[in-house]
């Protein structure tokens, strides 16, 4: 008898992260999808993952933006979308779009609620600005290596 060697495929992140803008179904869903594009179009080599998945959760875990490291985080909750940018702290913010986690000393957000507009042009700078954060600190760090 032999073994089946074709397991299923496991579903990518950006699946998983379709699957989740599905799931919402409401401005919230809608929010998420513009912000993704958005940052896809601010770094087209931006790689998506899902994280912290609870198996017994129906929702599909917290999509998470990375290159050379994590740029932010994509929550979603009742009342708002929140990005969570991992080294905020440390990302030039000129158009003040960080207005959440303002006291932190390494993560900043921006909460987005339901009729907010969002400054794409700012916006696509600041995922800019997080990704050169994240290549300087890789590339100090291949330095001691």
């Amino acid at each position: 008898m032999t073994k089946n060697s074709t397991a299923p495929e496991e579903t990518s992140p950006s699946e998983l992260i379709d699957q989740t803008i599905k799931a919402l179904g409401d401005w919230r869903g809608e929010t998420l999808a513009r912000l993704r594009a958005l940052i896809r179009q601010a770094d087209p080599d931006v790689v998506e993952e899902v994280k912290w998945r609870k198996p017994s959760n129906s929702m599909l875990g917290v999509p998470v933006w990375e290159h050379d490291g994590m740029i932010c985080t994509g929550e979603t909750y009742k009342a708002a979308v929140k990005l969570t940018f991992a080294k905020g702290a440390s990302v030039e913010d000129p158009s003040g779009l960080f207005n959440s986690s303002l006291d932190g000393n390494t993560r900043r957000a921006i909460d987005f609620h339901k009729d907010d507009a969002i400054d794409e042009d700012s916006f696509k700078a600041l995922i800019r600005a997080a990704v050169a954060v994240n290549t300087a600190q890789a590339a100090k760090k291949s330095k001691k290596a």
